[in-house]
């Protein structure tokens, strides 16, 4: 397993950037040159035991993450948790499995036959958070799936991959809150994902988060390559607890419309 955390975040970061180039420009925007501290990432998958949230945990909880939070997206049928690094400068870690169970019958028939082609040894290799999709998908597979859930096609087609990095905006230089971030991006000429608002939370939660739409990107399925929603940037400004240490966890209502962000429509 990874004997170092930095070293599986530049991974991370590095395959992110392949179908998401509009994250290295914002990067670029944003930095002036200035270390960006990364807030958060993104994991997505099903809760079948081979490929389940705590499988992929186990690559985090190896170089020394602790699980912190629990969610339930009840719409969207997802089971999330957050961990936390024991260095506070490390990013977050937001993993969400869907309850494959829960979904209609043919959706559980290719999810279980798309995990059923990964041997058992794969998810357990070192690169597998950063390797794409371990089993094959056809079209019509991708198609079914996004038909009933955008996370299902979203996760059979692109697989294990950071669906976003997320700017710490409190260590932004120059800038001081979510607003002016937002405004600088629109101004720039990108889409934020507008799902329950551009802003989702608020200082009476602790936590305000916004982001962009996901890139479009060419996937490679069993059949042939579609262009769809790849991944995006999120920002997050957080704020202080009564005791005066700034808050690191999720909200469950704003989380649930940032899944929103690699929409195909």
């Amino acid at each position: 397993m990874h004997n170092n955390v930095n070293e599986l975040f530049e991974n991370l970061w590095q395959q992110y950037l392949k179908v998401t180039p509009s994250a290295k420009n914002i990067h670029q925007f944003f930095g002036n040159g200035e270390t960006i501290i990364n807030d958060h990432i993104a994991i997505r998958t099903f809760n079948l035991p081979k490929v389940n949230l705590a499988v992929l945990a186990q690559h985090f909880i190896d170089v020394g993450y602790e699980e912190k939070g629990q969610y339930n997206f009840e719409s969207k049928k997802l089971t999330a948790k957050h961990f936390e690094h024991s260095d506070p400068n490390q990013p977050k870690v937001f993993i969400s499995e869907l309850r494959v169970e829960e979904c209609s019958q043919q959706l559980q028939d290719i999810v279980t036959e798309l995990v059923e082609q990964v041997d058992a040894s794969i998810p357990l290799a070192k690169n597998f958070l950063y390797n794409g999709a371990p089993w094959q998908v056809s079209k019509a597979q991708y198609e079914l799936l996004i038909g009933e859930s955008e996370y299902a096609g979203w996760t059979a087609a692109w697989g294990y991959r950071a669906n976003h990095f997320t700017v710490h905006i409190n260590k932004l230089a120059g800038y001081n809150d979510i607003e002016t971030v937002n405004e600088a991006l629109k101004t720039a000429g990108y889409t934020l994902n507008a799902a329950g608002g551009e802003i989702k939370g608020s200082s009476d939660v602790l936590l305000k988060q916004s982001s962009t739409m996901a890139d479009k990107a060419t996937c490679t399925l069993s059949d042939g390559d579609v262009e769809i929603a790849s991944c995006f940037y999120e920002f997050a400004q957080r704020y202080n607890m009564p005791n005066g240490e700034e808050y690191t966890g999720f909200v469950a209502a704003s989380a649930d419309k940032i899944f929103e962000s690699t929409n195909n429509s």
